[in-house]
């Protein structure tokens, strides 16, 4: 695809990195020269200085001959002015565009057909407030991935020493598991490697072990791999800016929750937002306001600001502090492992999960969900099966029939309501959403091939 990325921050270059690397067209616009030119000496895509939304400057970047524009510079008037521009001007077919303000947030209709010219509208902070909202539902998980809706979910658990699994095989675990349960494991990691699992595949200690389920089987499968942990009741949320109270707004009726904030104005407009959640005004790294919070009898801490230190720094503490859980925001994707293999439980890359979204628009074939794993070493899809089983390479097939690069595992299918893990023998069906792991991103445009509309099966 030709494709035209407007902003060379954060997101924009994991964009253009991601698809770069898969032989797209790629050109970037900044007014930035420094980070224009870093990005060129980096990887092989043009780039073009100037203001995103300037129409001169769209003709110059190519976008008349641009397959799908995707706005994501640091202003939400110029990602929206832009898609309208390239619509006007340059009748572009796909505009994705980033809006992070409430203000437009709260008025879909600004984005509905025949006004502003977004065809797909990207939230990062509705987006990573889902994300941790799941992690707190399901204490212990690692991720936790929607799919087709929510109706299936992938979580990524590490096996410890009470998970009933450890030590066994993976043919054993339909014996643990209530009957009925649809549960495949989808991948391990070991060691920093991922292992495709088999049968005769046994669950070691310390394994990162990722499996889709049904919302019904999940905690059973859960309990097989790790301690049965508490469900969590108080929560801190360090941090007041749009995620910390976006999250506080969509906790609050169901958890005791409060928020600590440094601005006493932030403050003030945070306990006028919500409901039943506690505002503090302090700092999130001060021993003795979280000694006076009791923040050894906090089930979460989240760490919440916009900057990765000060986050990383007071999640380590609150959980030397006696946090049963500490999940931290981490801007920065370098930072993530380092941190997690440390006092942190969780570091959430916003990044990560808009870059996710983003491919889903922009990938070919029939995709409608993208998630990275493990800092994005590896992926998992959610495909669309469309067509009939003689213009298809998926439909009428059996999973073994399946032309799957190495690497790449057909996990499971959601048909209607229904979720099916996926066996050698399972036949495809038409509009089925199909869940796939691959664990080498080489082989992903083979995988997305497979379900593209109008191919042809062979």
């Amino acid at each position: 695809m030709n494709i035209l990325i407007l902003g060379a921050g954060q997101v924009g270059t994991s964009v253009a990195t991601a698809l770069a690397r898969e032989n797209n067209d790629i050109t970037v616009v900044d007014t930035n020269e420094e980070k224009l030119r870093e990005l060129s000496e980096k990887l092989d895509l043009r780039v073009v200085n100037g203001f995103a939304a300037h129409p001169s400057v769209l003709a110059r970047a190519g976008a008349e001959d641009a397959d799908a524009i995707v706005a994501v510079t640091s202003s939400d008037e110029v990602n929206m002015i832009a898609c309208e521009v390239a619509r006007t001007l340059f009748r572009t077919p796909m505009k994705i565009a980033r809006v992070r303000a409430l203000e437009y947030l709260r008025t879909p209709e600004l984005f509905a057909s025949g006004h502003v010219a977004i065809d797909h509208l990207i939230s990062p902070s509705q987006r990573v407030c889902d994300y941790i909202e799941r992690l707190i539902k399901y204490p212990g998980a690692l991720q936790v991935l929607d799919f087709a809706d929510g109706r299936a979910q992938m979580v990524a658990m590490r096996a410890d020493s009470d998970g009933a699994l450890v030590g066994h095989a993976l043919r054993e675990l339909a014996q643990h598991l209530p009957a009925g349960a649809e549960v495949r494991v989808a991948a391990i990691f070991r060691n920093k490697k991922a292992i495709l699992p088999e049968g005769d595949t046994v669950i070691e200690l310390g394994d990162e072990v990722f499996f889709l389920a049904d919302k019904k089987s999940i905690r059973a499968m859960m309990a097989e791999l790790h301690r049965i942990e508490r469900p969590a009741k108080r929560v801190m949320l360090a941090g007041g800016g749009n995620i910390g109270m976006d999250l506080a707004r969509q906790l609050e009726s169901r958890y005791s929750v409060k928020v600590v904030e440094r601005s006493r104005d932030r403050t003030r407009a945070i306990a006028e937002a919500l409901e039943s959640a506690i505002v503090l005004t302090g700092d999130c790294a001060d021993e003795d306001l979280l000694r006076e919070e009791n923040i050894d009898q906090t089930d979460v801490f989240c760490a919440l600001t916009n900057d990765d230190e000060a986050n990383i720094l007071s999640a380590m503490l609150a959980k030397r502090m006696g946090a049963r859980r500490v999940i931290s925001l981490i801007n920065r994707p370098a930072y993530a492992e380092l941190v997690e293999s440390g006092m942190v439980d969780i570091a959430v890359s916003p990044q990560q999960i808009t870059l996710g979204a983003l491919l889903s628009y922009l990938r070919q074939g029939n995709l409608a969900r993208v998630h990275s794993l493990r800092g994005g070493a590896a992926e998992a899809l959610e495909a669309v099966a469309v067509g009939t089983a003689g213009g298809s390479k998926v439909i009428g097939r059996r999973v073994d029939q399946i032309d799957l690069p190495a690497g790449a595992t057909l996990v499971g299918i959601v048909r209607g309501e229904r979720v099916l893990a996926a066996h050698h023998d399972t036949v495809i069906e038409g509009q089925d959403h199909v869940i796939v792991f691959v664990a080498d991103k080489r082989h992903l445009r083979k995988v997305e091939l497979l379900f593209r509309a109008g191919a042809l099966a062979v």
